[in-house]
C-alpha cells in the first residue's frame, strides 16, 4: 500500500480535497486521489474515502471513473459497497458492472435493498442471470421480487415497495403501538399505516400524525381515513406520478387486479419517474431515443440514425419543391439567398408551438374547451408573429436589394408560413396522439417538413407569380 489511512485522513477528511467543486460537480482532484488509491490497491484508504458518501454521490463517482477503475473500486469495497448506488447510474454503466460481478455478490447486494430498488437493478439483467440471482435470495424476498417483476415495464408495480405496515380495523391505537415497538421486520421509513380486512382488501389509511395524537384505547376504524386514493399495480408509472402531483401525495397504496394491497409508492420514487419521463420526452423530441451520457459512439449512432434517415427523406421533399421553381430562381438569384430565412423562421415558430402542445398532451391538460382555445390561439399567434416579421424582413429585403416587389413577396410568404407553422405545431401532435402514436417521437420531423415545404412553396410560388404577371 502506497499510503495508509493516517496519511489519507488530513488529505480527504480535513477538507483539502473536497468531494464536489463550487458548481456541485465531482472534483477532479478528489477523483484523481481516489484513482491513485485504487491503482495502489489500498483498500483501507478507498473504504475511508467512499464510506461517508451517500448512494447518489457514490453513483456519481462510479460514472466519473473509467471502466477498469470502476470495477476495481467495487472489488476493493467488497461487502461495504452499497448496491443502492447502482440505481443512481446510467443503465450502460450498471450493465457493464453486472457483467463482471458474480451473481452471488449481486444477490448479496440486492438482498440489502428496498424492494423497489432491487427491482430496478434486476429488471435489466438477462433472464437467466436474474433467475440465478433470485434463487440465492430467501424465499419470501424471492417471491416478492418475482411478483413485482411480473408487472409490465414502467408500471406502478415495478416501482412499488412491498414493505408496508398493514393492521386490522378492530385493533386499538395501543395495540398498534405495541405491535410497532415489538415487530422487528418493519419498513425503515413510512408515513402512514394501512388498514385491511382478512383478505388484505384496503379499508383505509391512518397518517402517523393523527395516529400519534390519539389515545391508546381508541379503535383504528374510528380514526382511519376511509376515502383512500389507490393506484393499480398495472397502471403506467407516469399516470401514478400525475396522481402524486394532483393530490400532493407522499405515499399511496398499490392494489392488484383483485383489489388487494400489494405495495406502496413513495414520493422519492415518483420524483425519479417525473425526471425520467421529462427526460424521455425531451430526448424523443430531438430524436435521440433513450441515449445516456455514458453510452459509447456505436450506441449513440444507432440511437440517432433512425430519425436522421427520416429527416433526410423529408428534406428530400423540400428539395423537390425547390426544384419545381428552378427557372424562377434563375431569373433572380436573390431568391436563393432569401428562401432559407422563410423556412427557418417557420421551423422555429413551429417548434415553439409543438413544444407547448406536446407538453400539454403529456400532462393531460387538454379538454375540449382548452383544445379549441389552444388551436385558435396558436394560429392567431402565428398570424401576429408573421405580420411582425413580415414587415421587418420585407423592409430589410427592399433596402438590401433595392427591390420593393421582392420585399412584398417575402413578407407575404412569411405570413403564410408562420400561420402554417402555428397550425402544424398544434395539429400534428394532436393527430399523432389520436392515432395512439407518442407525439414526442415524430412531431418534430413532420412539423419541420411542413414549414420547409410551405415556406419554399409560398415564397418561390409568389415570386414566380409576381414575375409572370409583372
Amino acid at each position: 500500500m502506497s499510503e495508509n489511512i493516517e496519511t489519507l485522513e488530513p488529505e480527504i477528511r480535513g477538507g483539502e480535497v473536497p468531494l464536489r467543486d463550487e458548481d456541485g460537480h465531482i472534483d477532479p482532484n478528489w477523483i484523481e486521489t481516489l484513482h491513485r488509491r485504487i491503482e495502489a490497491e489500498d483498500g483501507e484508504a478507498v473504504v475511508a474515502m467512499m464510506e461517508p458518501l451517500h448512494a447518489a454521490d457514490t453513483g456519481d463517482v462510479l460514472e466519473a471513473l473509467d471502466a477498469e477503475a470502476r470495477l476495481s473500486l467495487v472489488r476493493l469495497l467488497g461487502d461495504k459497497f452499497d448496491f443502492e448506488a447502482l440505481t443512481e447510474v446510467d443503465e450502460s454503466v450498471r450493465n457493464e458492472l453486472f457483467e463482471n460481478i458474480p451473481n452471488a455478490e449481486i444477490a448479496r447486494g440486492v438482498a440489502a435493498l428496498d424492494s423497489d430498488d432491487a427491482v430496478t437493478l434486476l429488471e435489466d439483467i438477462e433472464p437467466q442471470d436474474r433467475d440465478d440471482i433470485l434463487s440465492k435470495l430467501p424465499a419470501f424476498e424471492r417471491l416478492s421480487l418475482r411478483r413485482s417483476l411480473d408487472y409490465p415495464e414502467d408500471s406502478a408495480g415495478r416501482r412499488m415497495q412491498t414493505d408496508f405496515i398493514a393492521i386490522p380495523p378492530f385493533w386499538t391505537v395501543g395495540q398498534t403501538i405495541d405491535y410497532l415497538r415489538g415487530e422487528k421486520d418493519l419498513p425503515d421509513e413510512f408515513w402512514q399505516i394501512y388498514v385491511v380486512d382478512a383478505g388484505y382488501k384496503l379499508l383505509g389509511t391512518l397518517p402517523l400524525d393523527k395516529f400519534l395524537r390519539t389515545p391508546r384505547k381508541v379503535k383504528i376504524e374510528e380514526i382511519m381515513n376511509a376515502e383512500v386514493i389507490e393506484i393499480e399495480a398495472s397502471e403506467d408509472q407516469e399516470e401514478a406520478a400525475r396522481k402524486f402531483e394532483r393530490y400532493d401525495l407522499v405515499e399511496v397504496a398499490v392494489i392488484d387486479e383483485s383489489g388487494r394491497l400489494v405495495g406502496v409508492l413513495t414520493i422519492d420514487d415518483m420524483v425519479d419517474v417525473i425526471h425520467e419521463e421529462a427526460t424521455e420526452d425531451m430526448q424523443l423530441l430531438a430524436g435521440v431515443g433513450d441515449e445516456d451520457l455514458s453510452d459509447g459512439v456505436r450506441d449513440a449512432v444507432r440511437s440517432r440514425s433512425t430519425w436522421l434517415v427520416v429527416s433526410l427523406l423529408t428534406a428530400s421533399l423540400s428539395s423537390l419543391v425547390i426544384g419545381l421553381f428552378d427557372a424562377t430562381i434563375e431569373q433572380m438569384v436573390a431568391l436563393a439567398v432569401l428562401m432559407p430565412m422563410v423556412a427557418s423562421m417557420g421551423g422555429n415558430a413551429g417548434t415553439q408551438t409543438m413544444t407547448v402542445t406536446v407538453r400539454a398532451l403529456a400532462m393531460r391538460e387538454l379538454d375540449s374547451f382548452k383544445l379549441r382555445r389552444l388551436v385558435s390561439r396558436e394560429v392567431l399567434v402565428g398570424f401576429c408573429n408573421g405580420g411582425i416579421f413580415a414587415v421587418l424582413i420585407g423592409v430589410v429585403t427592399w433596402l438590401r436589394f433595392a427591390n420593393p416587389e421582392l420585399g412584398l413577396v417575402i413578407a407575404l410568404a412569411m405570413v403564410v408560413n408562420m400561420v402554417a407553422a402555428g397550425s402544424a405545431g398544434v395539429l400534428i401532435p394532436l393527430t399523432l396522439d389520436r392515432f395512439k402514436i407518442d407525439p414526442a417521437v415524430a412531431s418534430a420531423t413532420f412539423v419541420t417538413m411542413i414549414t420547409d415545404v410551405v415556406g419554399f412553396f409560398s415564397f418561390l410560388g409568389l415570386a414566380g407569380l409576381w414575375f409572370h404577371l409583372f
